[in-house]
């Protein structure tokens, strides 16, 4: 797989307030749980190193869509909840910003005498590869955020962010273990964003002599290399527009869960009480567990699940995450006592849509379903960071009608 692929975000400022980064945690924690519960290690890692996989992960735990702050809020609130379980889950997180970033070889020889591996190669790939994206490809993004993902089977991921003050924009770079046999010749299988003409790229094949004498150095077409590689550039806007995501799923979505629920609904979750509101977010939770890759290249898709912090495309409603989170956690919590079935019915309830967008026709409105969710904010514990969402004038909170 080499190196897995990029994504050019928006460089936003600010911190993740306490009320959603708890939830952050919980929740990124119980899907890498029910991930490992149904695909194993590797695919948590391959996963992790999809750039729309992460960037979907990202919008479904709350945070703004499109910025750069997914990385910076996905990986801590990972690291946070992920290490102290590390043990059980074979799994270890190193790295992060500022002073964490400096303590990931020591943090690597740890975890290496703790389960066998070869901590000096692991720690040797970390640095490789942040060299190589620093350094070996100067594109004009200079690397402040690296995380080190590793399994006790000694397979790993790389995710690290990289700014680029004069534009504002921030450069995510994700890494996969598998298959790479070099990481000072074409370890990527393309880089790709917004074009700025030439690029000094060290690691291409017609640059060996260059990196044997550093006689003459090779600036390479970045267009060469750009054709096959996984890419993922996020506009500057705040707001959701219909351009920026797949109607037909979306609808197809917003069709089972709120209009045509199939019968005994409650049942196939097992859980009385479950209204369309949860279930919405439900749906697309089970999706960034069990979907197929094909399915994250419109990431704004997910944060109809849990909103923005922004308030875009609609504020947090916490009610609805906090019930998100208990109904995976007790899926998660039977299934280690041999009950696998709460589990089943999340992937069962992703099925369901995904069957239902092969006939579906989107006709509705993506505003008007914003606007709804909006006026219905206050009802679900809409947070934002400029505080709660309030009862709108006049307003009862009526769903709509959108098919």
């Amino acid at each position: 797989m080499k190196r897995s692929g990029t994504a050019d975000l928006p460089l936003h400022y600010g911190k993740v307030p306490p009320w959603l980064y708890e939830r952050m945690s919980v929740l990124g924690l119980a899907v890498i749980e029910a991930i490992l519960t149904d695909y194993g290690k590797d695919e948590v890692l391959r996963r992790l190193a999809d750039p729309f996989w992460f960037q979907s992960f990202g919008a479904v735990m709350g945070m703004d869509w499109h910025s750069s702050g997914i990385t910076t809020s996905v990986m801590g609130a990972l690291k946070r909840s992920v290490n102290p379980a590390s043990r059980s889950l074979g799994l270890y997180i190193c790295g992060g910003k500022g002073k964490f970033s400096r303590e990931t070889p020591s943090e690597l020889l740890q975890i290496a005498d703790r389960t066998g591996l070869d901590g000096n190669a692991l720690v040797r790939a970390s640095r490789l590869s942040a060299k190589v994206d620093n350094t070996a490809i100067q594109d004009g993004y200079q690397l402040y955020l690296p995380n080190f993902l590793l399994s006790d089977t000694g397979h790993w991921s790389v995710v690290q962010q990289g700014m680029h003050e004069s534009d504002r924009t921030a450069r995510r770079y994700h890494w996969h273990s598998g298959n790479i046999t070099s990481f000072v010749e074409e370890p990527h299988t393309g880089i790709n964003g917004i074009s700025r003409g030439e690029i000094l790229n060290l690691t291409a094949a017609g640059a060996s002599e260059n990196r044997k004498g550093i006689l003459d150095i090779s600036h390479t077409d970045s267009a060469a290399i750009m054709s096959d590689f996984s890419r993922l550039i996020l506009p500057a806007h705040h707001e959701i527009h219909a351009s920026d995501i797949d109607l037909k799923r979306l609808g197809a979505l917003l069709h089972i869960t709120r209009e045509k629920q199939p019968r005994n609904f409650e049942e196939l979750l097992m859980l009385e009480g479950v209204g369309p509101r949860t279930m919405q977010s439900l749906a697309l939770v089970s999706e960034v567990i069990h979907g197929a890759p094909s399915r994250f290249r419109d990431p704004a898709r997910f944060s109809f699940a849990h909103g923005g912090k922004d308030g875009h495309p609609f504020p947090v409603p916490a009610k609805t995450y906090d019930e998100s989170i208990s109904i995976l956690k007790k899926g998660i919590e039977t299934s280690k006592l041999g009950n696998s079935d709460k589990l089943r019915t999340l992937n069962r309830l992703h099925q369901i849509v995904a069957d239902t967008e092969k006939t579906f026709t989107p006709d509705f409105d993506v505003q008007q379903v914003m606007e709804e969710e909006k006026r219905n904010s206050w009802r679900f514990g809409g947070k934002t960071v400029s505080g709660d969402a309030r009862k709108p004038s006049g307003s009862d909170g009526i769903q709509l009608s959108l098919f």
